[in-house]
């Protein structure tokens, strides 16, 4: 029988997982975290975001401490196609190794076709999007839609699998909506078939990124399977890292939004973790002169034109929450040079540290 939600019992044993996965915590930062047969730093990752984690952004997080970063989400079809921008995607400095490249699809073919040519790349980890809630990608039956067909991810996943000579994992959500919470479901079909982990974000398709992750789901699914579980989900700083080890008993934990404009966070958490010390937040000067050197990766990297436009975005983020942020923002989102994209952005710091000053 079910206990009540607030009864003595519920509490108790409430009380019990918590110090429980508070000593698996501790016996994992002890322990290296394999999967597969790739061996990670630590257990603190990078999510994949479209438009964010390109390999600049990768190599910023990387050098900060993150344990795994993940590619921008590449189509499976794109690669099949032979299409150059798709194919681009996947490439890793040696830097970020090893890393994953993550491919969406629905067709278990094609699918499997684009991890026999990824058998080559650089790649240390193949990874499935079941998880991405775009419309442009729901409306072809990929992403988080293929968590409506578990019939078609066993079919996917058996297929990667079956020609990957990588560790193949699979990121998935709580469900495609309430009245449909099957993330146990598939990850018991994604392990099943071979996958060698399942990262669990907390939230519905019919969520996006609203509302509050659900991560009691993942705790549900850790304990339903036996392969390292990823938790994903309202992770913006070090309490919130831990305490998403400590309630879910999750072997790792990924950071998607929380390290946009903010690849400090990784560095933190792994401080926090290791020494229960609360680092402080990166000055202005550290963060204009990490904007400067990553717009410079990024122009490097993609071209001038590209590279500006694709920066605007971060640097929004980086500021986020520093005086005249906003002012300064829609300034830059006017700019197309970079020279004076820096002059603006030096005179913002030097406002910055008169204001310390006072």
């Amino acid at each position: 029988m079910l206990q009540p939600y607030n009864s003595v019992e519920w509490f108790f044993t409430r009380f019990q997982n918590i110090c429980y996965n508070k000593y698996c915590l501790l016996f994992k930062e002890a322990h290296v975290l394999k999967i597969g047969n790739v061996e990670l730093s630590n257990r603190v990752f990078l999510a994949p975001m479209a438009g964010v984690t390109d390999m600049p952004f990768r190599v910023l997080c990387k050098e900060q401490g993150c344990g795994l970063v993940y590619t921008e989400m590449v189509s499976a079809k794109g690669m099949h196609y032979q299409d150059e921008k798709s194919t681009k995607l996947t490439l890793l400095d040696e830097r970020e190794k090893p890393g994953a490249v993550q491919i969406f699809g629905s067709e278990p073919d094609i699918m499997a076709g684009v991890a026999e040519k990824l058998n080559a790349s650089d790649a240390g980890i193949i990874d499935i999007n079941m998880g991405c809630p775009a419309p442009k990608i729901t409306k072809n039956g990929e992403g988080s839609a293929l968590m409506k067909r578990p019939e078609l991810v066993e079919r996917i996943v058996k297929a990667v699998v079956r020609v990957s000579q990588k560790p193949v994992t699979v990121k998935i959500r709580k469900g495609w909506d309430e009245c449909s919470i099957n993330a146990v479901e598939i990850a018991k079909i994604a392990e099943a078939c071979g996958a060698s982990a399942v990262a669990v974000h907390g939230r519905t398709r019919e969520q996006y990124y609203s509302g509050k992750a659900d991560w009691n789901i993942i705790r549900q699914v850790k304990q339903a399977i036996s392969i390292p579980v990823v938790g994903n989900g309202d992770v913006t700083g070090p309490r919130e890292a831990k305490r998403l080890f400590e309630e879910t008993g999750c072997d790792a934990i990924m950071i998607g939004r929380g390290a946009q404009g903010n690849p400090w966070i990784f560095s933190r958490i792994l401080t926090y973790l290791q020494t229960g010390e609360l680092a402080g937040e990166p000055t202005a000067e550290v963060k204009i002169n990490t904007i400067i050197r990553h717009m410079n990766m990024l122009i490097e990297h993609k071209g001038e034109r590209t590279g500006i436009l694709e920066m605007r975005s971060h640097i929004a983020w980086y500021i986020k929450g520093l005086r005249d942020a906003a002012h300064t923002k829609q300034k830059i989102f006017n700019m197309n040079d970079k020279e004076e994209i820096i002059n603006l952005l030096q005179g913002f710091l030097l406002r910055q540290q008169c204001r310390e000053q006072e």
